[in-house]
């Protein structure tokens, strides 16, 4: 039956409601009330003919069946999996805007629904449904809304695996973004008819039928309906759910042919008392829809989901959808990993296995075969987080029972949840017993071990054992799970830019200019956490994305001191969050901690392409690894140097012995792992004597290794890495004076050379495993092991030289996070002592050209207000400090001569110098003034703009554009800070 031919009947369907009740004692809702009820439009008006007072469907994709004879669902089964509770609008006018065509099927009869001979096997499915899953507590519910005319999708499915639900909930969701409606059910969790009837009316309005199919799938008799009935109107869409299509093949399933139906095979229809012809039909019409090909596949689920959502818009005429996916699979394609994927990544098999566990709750696939154990332990058996108040009987009665039973044998890990108190039980563990205290306030909530299924975990361990090779190769191995892999630098000072920078990827505004309400000027903390809760909205919906923060630094951000905790999502949601840390706890769970590759993985590693050493050189290797602390990073370099060079194991030791050791002065928490490995820090300079030999005492390799500790800790720009290496100044200035003169002389025929020099230093940090290369075409990114070396390594005028690259040839909005390297080396931010001194001619040209629209792009981009108005109120006073040391005195030998001259000061020596920077700093006054202005703080603000008129005013007089604009600020502040006044006046 064509789709067009169904339109214009559901108007003379009969309306019937079952009695009259009051809002406040009713336990039925409308149909739009039921996530299988997806809103269409904002402006969506319905007729009274399709209003239903009837049960609620379900509230939720669970595992468990939330029919009973009240239709109320129960709350227990609502927290499982799938859609909340909270996600459910209650209001009749929920709908989601849309500028695109409506498809109103207004009518179709029904009786070809029944008419099948699946009437009464369904009715008979349907009473043998088992009592004890009927169980619901009543939830408040509101009566007053409508059921939608017409659905663009129709979604059915057949199984309670948390898999399948976790791929339906990730498929609705993203059709809903892309604003198309849905109506998702699994008809055979419910023995209401009305309830059916309902499902069967959404199945008749909605525009395609998609039936997401599972080895189990044929023996329902509800998807054999589903699968009839959308294929005789030629709308069916099916998603193979860990099948082939090929699978899918009357005779294979019907004769058990094959691994797959050889268990779930044979005369299917048998099982629910069906008829053979009708289930042949059923199955054969699935070849007609091949044209479709969508396979959800282990290892394919993104790409299953959004090739279905594609077609759909563009069957649906959605161009703009087609168009907007089209653009964003293209910026992921580039930019979603930092780095590419380790080809020779070895070992960590039981980690992987295990942060699978951790976040999803289950395994599969190859790593269910990755067997491990988690042994228990004779304390801390019972892990809780933070303490319950009350418990039920029923839980008391358990533990009791628990805690005198004696069990013998595996049992399964058992969670439970309430909204205080999470908890894991397994039956072969003893109840950790909380120490009593005096006081009631003085409990300490500790740690819980690990978190299984909530979609959190942790990982930790010293300073280049391979913490982030082991988060990349996670996000490799199981990304086709998520929409997509969010990377995140978690360095204390960078995180929350890193964090704001994800909008591009969720198609969110963070600019303070949507941040704005109208009806009262909001303050700059409010603008900030308005900007973050944009974000942080996008992750917490039914789109599964991975959050990889990276080398996390503190639990604390360091320019507000508020707990990162704050930018994340809530746990337990579709949204996982994957941290690497060096710290022992991380949010009250402890992290799981990385130990050591085994001897034969680090053997592996060491020997590189070279697998054929003697059993004495083996022996040299094994006491290398120990010297090198067992280290990953170590390890790499090892194997390095042994692929590239022809040298020995014997020889390399000897090498690194006879170097002798620098001593540095070690401080902090960061150099504690290089302070106790001396061996490492002698392995590096083994590596610099290598470049050094290859390419002479100033080898590019070398210095750029040396420049790269003052950079961001982000991917670098091959290019600005290598100019920051040839500004290093050199020990002898006579050489310096002669490579600058040969340099004018050769610069029309030397850029090819500086090209090549550029790519084989960075090629050599790469062999070398040094540097690793990054996504980005020519960025390489260097350990933080090995930057923080580079800076210990102290070699004069590196610091900057690197602040001259960045301020000449960086990029404000490619290269962002190293031009706030640079600041926090001008400006000494916090109680860093400032590095670099520069000129007054510099740091003009630095403020105008640098700080003034990284400041600017930084408040109004990203709303980050505090950090924007920090950075310009350090830079007003690295002005004054010019200005005054401009005013001041000085002596020269020339006035000494001549006592008659009076003394003189730089201002007059050089008063065009002295009323740049006069200017300058009242262009950062007014800048600072205008900001003030936009978070309500008018009485900083009009003391600013004061400042910046009176020096405007004095140098270049009253009638000047700037002084006049200045002004007009001025009078602005003056009128708000009076309304302001006014009100807050008795």
């Amino acid at each position: 039956m064509d789709l067009g031919e169904d339109s214009g009947r559901l108007g003379s369907l009969p309306t019937t409601t079952s009695r009259t009740m009051s809002s406040s004692s009713s336990a039925f809702f409308s149909a739009n009330q039921s996530p299988f009820f997806s809103p269409r439009s904002s402006t969506c008006q319905l007729s009274e003919s399709a209003r239903f007072d009837v049960q609620c469907d379900s509230t939720n994709l669970s595992a468990d069946p939330p029919s009973s004879s009240s239709g109320i669902p129960d709350p227990e089964c609502l927290a499982n999996v799938g859609f909340a509770v909270s996600d459910v609008s209650l209001m009749p006018t929920a709908c989601v805007s849309s500028d695109f065509p409506k498809f109103n099927h207004s009518s179709c009869t029904y009786g070809h629904l029944h008419d099948n001979g699946f009437s009464g096997i369904i009715e008979k499915h349907r009473r043998h449904i088992r009592s004890h899953d009927m169980m619901f507590s009543p939830v408040p519910i509101s009566l007053s809304s409508y059921q939608q005319s017409s659905y663009d999708v129709y979604i059915g499915l057949h199984g309670r695996k948390p898999s399948l639900l976790r791929f339906t909930n990730w498929l609705r969701a993203e059709l809903e973004v892309q604003g198309m409606s849905c109506f998702v059910s699994d008809r055979a969790r419910f023995r209401n008819s009305r309830k059916h009837e309902r499902i069967e009316r959404a199945m008749d309005v909605s525009s395609f039928g998609v039936l997401i199919l599972t080895k189990k799938s044929f023996r329902n008799p509800y998807t054999i309906e589903e699968l009839r009935f959308f294929s005789s109107k030629k709308n069916l869409v099916p998603i193979y759910f860990d099948l082939n299509m090929g699978d899918c093949l009357v005779r294979d399933i019907v004769e058990k042919r094959g691994e797959l139906w050889e268990k779930h095979g044979g005369e299917l229809w048998i099982s629910y008392g069906g008829l053979e012809k009708e289930w042949k039909e059923a199955v054969n019409g699935l070849v007609r829809a091949d044209a479709w090909k969508l396979e959800a596949l282990e290892g394919c689920w993104r790409d299953c989901i959004l090739r279905a959502v594609t077609h759909l818009a563009m069957r649906l005429g959605r161009r703009s959808v087609v168009d907007r996916l089209t653009k964003w699979r293209e910026k992921v394609d580039k930019e979603e990993f930092p780095f590419p994927r380790n080809e020779n990544f070895i070992g960590r098999k039981k980690e992987l296995s295990e942060l699978e566990f951790i976040l999803f709750g289950d395994i599969s696939g190859e790593s269910e075969r990755d067997y491990f154990e988690l042994k228990a332990r004779s304390k801390r058996k019972h892990l809780t987080i933070g303490w319950s108040k009350s418990r039920s009987l029923d839980e008391r009665r358990r533990e009791c029972n628990w805690e005198n039973g004696s069990r013998k044998g595996k049992e399964p890990v058992i969670w439970k949840e309430s909204e205080k108190e999470i908890e894991m039980q397994s039956t072969e563990r003893q109840r950790y017993q909380r120490p009593r205290s005096s006081r009631r306030n003085s409990r300490r909530k500790r740690p819980a071990k690990f978190i299984y299924g909530k979609g959190i975990a942790c990982v930790t361990g010293d300073s280049g054992i391979g913490k982030t090779e082991l988060l990349l190769e996670f996000a490799y191995r199981y990304h086709q799970r998520y929409k997509m892999v969010l990377w995140i630098g978690g360095e204390s000072r960078y995180i929350r830019q890193n964090y704001l920078n994800l909008w591009s990827f969720l198609d969110v505004d963070v600019g303070v200019e949507n941040c704005i309400d109208k009806r009262r000027m909001k303050s700059f903390e409010e603008q900030e956490e308005a900007a973050i809760s944009r974000v942080r909205k996008e992750l917490i919906r039914n789109i599964p994305f991975l959050v990889v923060i990276d080398n996390l630094e503190s639990e604390k951000d360091w320019w507000d001191q508020k707990f990162v905790m704050d930018l994340l999502p809530r746990f337990g949601g579709e949204t996982h969050i994957l941290i690497s840390t060096r710290l022992p706890l991380v949010m009250n769970l402890e992290p799981l901690k990385l130990s050591y590759l085994s001897g034969v993985e680090a053997m592996s590693l060491m020997q590189g392409s070279v697998k054929d050493y003697p059993i004495a050189e083996i022996d040299v290797l094994r006491v290398i690894e120990e010297k090198v602390g067992r280290l990953t990073l170590g390890l790499a370099i090892v194997g390095g140097i042994l692929s590239e060079l022809p040298i020995n194991p014997s020889r390399l030791l000897d090498t690194i012995n006879r170097l002798p050791s620098k001593d540095f002065s070690w401080s902090g928490r960061e150099a504690h792992s290089l302070r106790k490995n001396t061996f490492l820090l002698q392995l590096f300079e083994v590596c610099f004597s290598i470049f050094d030999h290859a390419d002479g005492p100033r080898s590019l390799a070398t210095r750029m290794v040396q420049v790269s500790g003052w950079f961001a800790p982000a991917a670098i720009p091959v290019s600005l890495l290598a100019l920051a290496a040839h500004k290093i100044p050199e020990k002898h200035k006579g050489i310096r004076f002669w490579r600058k003169l040969l340099h004018s002389l050769t610069c029309g025929f030397s850029s090819c050379y500086s090209k090549r020099f550029e790519s084989e230093a960075s090629s050599m940090l790469l062999r070398f495993n040094i540097a690793r290369s990054s996504t980005k075409e020519g960025y390489i990114h260097f350990n933080e092991v090995i930057r923080i070396y580079a800076r210990r390594r102290g070699v004069t005028g590196v610091s900057h030289a690197m602040v001259q690259a960045v301020v000449s040839h960086a990029s404000l909005s490619h290269h962002s996070e190293h031009i706030w390297a640079v600041c926090f080396l001008l400006f000494g931010f916090g109680n860093d002592p400032t590095v670099v001194e520069l000129r007054v001619s510099e740091l003009l040209y630095i403020v105008k050209e640098v700080i003034l629209p990284l400041a600017i792009r930084t408040f109004m981009v990203f709303s980050r207000c505090s950090a924007a108005l920090e950075l310009l109120r350090l830079c007003t006073d690295a002005l004054e400090a010019a200005d005054q040391a401009f005013i001041t005195p000085v002596e020269k030998w020339l006035d000494k001569s001549l006592c008659w001259r009076p003394i003189r000061t730089n201002a007059q020596l050089n008063p065009c110098l002295w009323q740049e920077l006069a200017l300058t700093r009242a262009t950062v006054l007014e800048t600072r003034a205008k900001l003030m202005l936009r978070g309500g703080q008018f009485d900083i603000g009009d003391d600013l703009i004061r400042k910046a008129i009176f020096i405007r005013n004095s140098i270049s007089g009253e009638d000047h554009p700037d002084t006049v604009s200045a002004r007009e600020t001025l009078s602005k502040l003056t009128r708000l800070l009076a309304n302001v006044q006014a009100h807050t006046s008795p």
